[in-house]
């Protein structure tokens, strides 16, 4: 559930940024992950909350970014520390173990580690249901991929997803698409394939090619920056994408099917703003999932009239189970890989 200290009462924290009445005016940093700034995603819709939070609340900060943000993680956030940010968060996760470490060397500075939980009494942890979200962005695709009544879509029930790489945070969005195509057809074909990349279009577009030649007909895409590229290829063929993290649809309106929304925008603005006012949620896990609207699909606007309601109701259907606790979606970062998944 999500903690109240953030997003419970902003009225009031909103009246304390109006009386110009702070706790703490140290300034915010937020280390920019893989792909960069520009990638159409993730980092820059965490980026939108992170400017937003800083304006309602009149602190100083930045984004810093590094052609090695992997290698360089524990380097960048020390740096950080030092220069006197008071509120660091990163958006790579890679950088959580060292962060976890380096929190204790700097015990006044808090400290924000984003899909995954660590531990600290001034770290703040926040995760997001993606397994959730992309479950219902598969039920939707496997009802879809074999209507050939919809433009682009042939009769095979294939359907694919890229990942920037193989790892339990991309992977966690992958099986969770994949159980929720299943739910809708148990011989679904998911091609699964991975660009080791977040800031590749190009290569990106070259394997959503090929999995469209392969049969697919739609592909999510969960691989930043490079995903650009998927959604360009989709739109040169007649097929479809699945956007990830942001609202894509509008980047090839008609091609890209629906978005799975992240909403790591408001997480930032909400932790920028309790930083602020010295309500920061120190050993807390934060959670972001279907029950707290964190996770959802895009409203379609440029393909929803091609869908039939059955179809969309069929996914709402299975998204009030999910919220109900009916249907257990598979978490890889708490359950580790199951079985269907090789």
């Amino acid at each position: 559930m999500i903690k109240k200290s953030i997003f419970v009462g902003i009225s009031a924290v909103s009246m304390m940024f109006a009386t110009s009445v702070m706790a703490n005016d140290s300034p915010a940093a937020l280390i920019i992950s893989q792909g960069g700034l520009g990638d159409g995603s993730w980092n820059d819709t965490a980026y939108a909350g992170f400017t937003a939070g800083l304006a309602a609340t009149g602190l100083e900060g930045r984004p810093i970014e590094s052609k090695d943000v992997v290698a360089q993680g524990e380097e960048i956030m020390r740096r950080a520390a030092d220069g006197g940010f008071g509120l660091i968060m990163s958006l790579e996760w890679i950088h959580g173990e060292p962060m976890e470490n380096l929190a204790k060397d700097y015990p006044d500075a808090n400290w924000v580690i984003m899909n995954q939980t660590r531990t600290g009494d001034n770290v703040a942890s926040v995760v997001f249901g993606e397994h959730e979200g992309s479950y219902l962005a598969g039920a939707l695709a496997a009802q879809v991929t074999t209507d050939t009544s919809i433009p682009g879509i042939n009769k095979e029930a294939i359907i694919g997803v890229i990942g920037g790489f193989k790892a339990p945070g991309i992977d966690k969005f992958i099986v969770g698409f994949i159980q929720g195509a299943e739910a809708i057809n148990p011989g679904i074909e998911v091609k699964v394939a991975y660009s080791d990349s977040f800031g590749d279009p190009a290569k990106g577009q070259q394997m959503a090619l090929a999995m469209f030649e392969g049969g697919a007909d739609i592909v999510y895409q969960v691989a930043g920056g490079t995903g650009i590229g998927i959604i360009e290829a989709a739109k040169a063929e007649g097929h479809y994408a699945i956007g990830v993290d942001t609202d894509q649809d509008s980047m090839a309106p008609g091609h890209v099917l629906t978005s799975m929304l992240k909403r790591v925008d408001v997480a930032v603005e909400n932790i920028v703003k309790s930083h602020a006012a010295g309500n920061f949620p120190g050993g807390e896990v934060i959670s972001f999932g279907l029950v707290e609207n964190g996770v959802a699909l895009s409203e379609m606007k440029h393909t929803k009239h091609l869908i039939p309601s059955s179809y969309l109701s069929k996914v709402n259907a299975l998204k009030a189970e999910i919220i109900a606790g009916n249907i257990d979606v598979w978490d890889v970062s708490t359950q580790g890989y199951p079985s269907f998944f090789e």
